[in-house]
Order: structure tokens, then sequence, then C-alpha cells
């Protein structure tokens, strides 16, 4: 009879349970949502070990001075994702270094490359070829290095150049792949996260940074920030190169203006912008195939003798051109407050990007009241001289935070 009695008890808690999950209303009915990993597949490249790495970096002028923080063998692996390109999903790619050995659980990195123009310098393509970023993973940090859209898996696409949305996208993305990778290959990292890059990198690592910051639900919190020649304040930036007589990178001139025509669906004709020869020439420069110095033997360095006169008029007078003038405006990286500690670094003699740049963001960040932000002149440092100089610093920098 008592066993009967339990039975029948048992029977009413259940069913009383089961009428409660019923309760339509009940927030903790709705199954939560999967997080959105983005990783789609991994390709593994191979361990090269740090003697490898360290001849890749003599064998490097812009990194020979590098080889002396190789420490680590390390494993490489190409990593697809998923991102977004003008509001569709694009499978994206990027280079992910995993050191070998290292006496504690490492740290994460996730570097941002420069302008780039050929498709085959993409990261992902290493070891066809070589960045520098690499020996973030042989100096011990578990370091992603996302191609960005417009190269890689993605090089059908012209590539967003100083576009903020996706700038941050793509690294943001990456980031979420890489950790979901490293997770399911049960590969610890300390919860550490550090961004860094240089040029257009530095200028992507801002505008991750902001998106980061600003955006909770991505569940990434970071550690350390730092950034160099970003040209963070567009405005100002075209600004100067519009009144410099002589500039010396044109390259860059007809890849932002024609990024923007492309990224905002203007689709006007490169003869609104450039003389001739030049309107012809630029898609087959822009093609994927050359590098930097090829396309700028082929442009002039006068701004007024690479613009149509009547483009160069408007770029200065402020009711023309005013869609991509609020474009460059909205793009600049200035609208908000940094919290991670973060360090500019810029070369007083820059000629490609110049220094006054980063120096508005500076005063821009630290008149909203930021405290975490440091600008690190580099005297008499030019755009490829100082990338040297801010890359020792910062790993010395990482070091001491990375506990």
């Amino acid at each position: 009879m008592r066993n009967l009695f339990r039975s029948r008890g048992i029977y009413l808690l259940l069913t009383l349970s089961m009428l409660w999950s019923c309760d339509f209303d009940r927030d903790d009915d709705v199954p939560e949502p999967e997080p959105d990993n983005h990783f789609v597949s991994s390709t593994y490249i191979g361990e090269f070990p740090k003697e490898v790495l360290q001849a890749l970096a003599l064998a490097s002028p812009e990194n020979r001075d590098f080889a002396s923080v190789v420490q680590y063998d390390v494993e490489f692996y190409r990593i697809n994702y998923t991102t977004q390109y003008k509001g569709e999903e694009v499978e994206a790619s990027g280079l992910l270094a995993v050191p070998q050995n290292t006496p504690a659980v490492p740290g994460l990195v996730s570097a941002q490359h420069g302008t780039m123009f050929k498709d085959s310098d993409a990261p992902s393509n290493f070891p066809n070829t070589f960045s520098g970023f690499e020996l973030i993973g042989a100096a011990g940090y578990i370091t992603v290095v996302p191609d960005f859209i417009g190269y890689g898996t993605t090089s059908d696409i012209f590539h967003p150049y100083y576009d903020e949305e996706h700038s941050a996208q793509t690294v943001v993305d990456m980031l979420k792949a890489a950790k979901y990778f490293l997770n399911e290959e049960k590969i610890a990292t300390n919860g550490n996260l550090f961004l860094v890059g240089y040029s257009e990198g530095g200028y992507v690592t801002l505008a991750a940074q902001k998106e980061i910051e600003e955006n909770p639900d991505h569940d990434l919190s970071l550690t350390a920030v730092a950034a160099g020649a970003g040209g963070y304040d567009l405005t100002l930036m075209m600004q100067e190169i519009v009144a410099t007589p002589s500039y010396a990178d044109p390259a860059f001139l007809p890849f932002i203006v024609q990024s923007y025509n492309t990224t905002y669906g203007w689709n006007r004709p490169l003869t609104d912008f450039f003389q001739e020869p030049y309107a012809t020439k630029i898609p087959s420069l822009f093609d994927g195939t050359k590098i930097r110095e090829e396309i700028n033997s082929e442009l002039p360095n006068a701004p007024a003798s690479l613009f149509t006169p009547d483009f160069y008029a408007a770029l200065q007078n402020p009711a023309e051109e005013t869609a991509l003038k609020e474009a460059i405006a909205g793009n600049s990286l200035l609208d908000w407050v940094p919290e991670t500690p973060t360090r500019l670094y810029h070369g007083t003699d820059d000629e490609a990007v110049f220094y006054s740049t980063t120096v508005s963001a500076y005063e821009a960040f630290t008149a909203e009241g930021s405290t975490s932000v440091e600008l690190v002149p580099i005297p008499g440092g030019m755009h490829r001289t100082s990338i040297t100089p801010m890359m020792l610093d910062v790993l010395t920098w990482f070091n001491s935070l990375n506990q």
C-alpha cells in the first residue's frame, strides 16, 4: 500500500511538472539559440621549425630584426569562416599560427596586415607569401591573421578599403571562428586577447576594437591594442593629400575612391574622378596581379595630375562631392572612447599616412575623456621604417601584460 501511494505521488508530481512545463509564456521554454561561431573549415599547412622561421625573418629586409624573437616551432592552419559583405554572407579566409611546446598557456593575438594590392600576398597563402606576422606565433602567441574581404577566398570582391563596418567584421568573425577551432582541437589559450596592426591594419585594428568594445554580445574581452600609422582621421588625411603638390604613394588614391565607388554602389565611371590615361589604366592596375611599386610607377605623384580638374576642385569645395566626403567622414574612427589600454604608434616623418592623422585621433579620444590611449611617436620614422621599432616595442608590452 505504501509503495502504491509512493507511485501515485510520483505520478502526480510528474504530471504537475509536465503541466507546468507547458506554460508557453515562460522564457525558459524557448530554446537558446546556438552561438554563431562562423567556422567553416580548416586546412593544415604544416609545422615549421623555429630555425626555418628565423631564416624567413633574416631573408626579409623588413623582418630581419625579428629573428631574435623567434623561440618556438609553429603549426599553421588556413581557416575559412563566414562573414558579411554588403549584407550578404561570404566565406572569408585567414591564417592561424599555433606555437608549440610553450612553457605556459599562450595568449591570443589578432594581427592585421597593411595595404596590399596583390592577391597572392594574402596571409593565408603562407608559406608562398610571408607577412612577418607569422613571427608573432613563433614568439609564443596563438596568432590569427585575417586576409580581409577582397583577398584569399573573396578575391573576386573589390576590397572595401578603409571601410569601418567590413574592417571590423572580418576581424571579429575570424576571432570567433578561430576560438571555435581551438576549442574543438583542445588548444588552450590563457584568456588574454591582443589586437595589433600597421598601416591599413592599424585602421582595421581600431575598427575591430571599437566594434568589440561597443558590442558585448561578441563575448570578446580585449587585453591591449597596438595600432600603427592607420589614418584614422580620413577627412584630415584626404584634405592633406589634396593640398600637397606631390604624394609619395599615389596607388592609395584610386584604391580608396574605387573602393567606396564599389562598396556603396555608386558605380560611377572612373572618368568622373581620374584623368586619362589613368582612368583607363586603373582597372588593370588593381586586378590583383601587381604590387604597390608597380602601380605607383604608372601613376603621377601630383594629385592635381591624377584627378580630373573638376573632381580635384570639388574635393576642395565643401559643397561638392558630398556623398564621398560623408563616406570618408563616416569611416573616420573618431566618434568613440577607447576603453582598452591602447597605444597609437606613428613615424613623425611618414610620407604615406601622415603623422597628423594619428595626433588628431589621439586628441579626439582624450578630449572625450579616454585615459587608456597613449600616443607613441617614432621620431624620424617613415612609413616603412616605423613598423620594426613599433613591433619590437609592442611585443615587449604584450609580454608584460600576458600574465
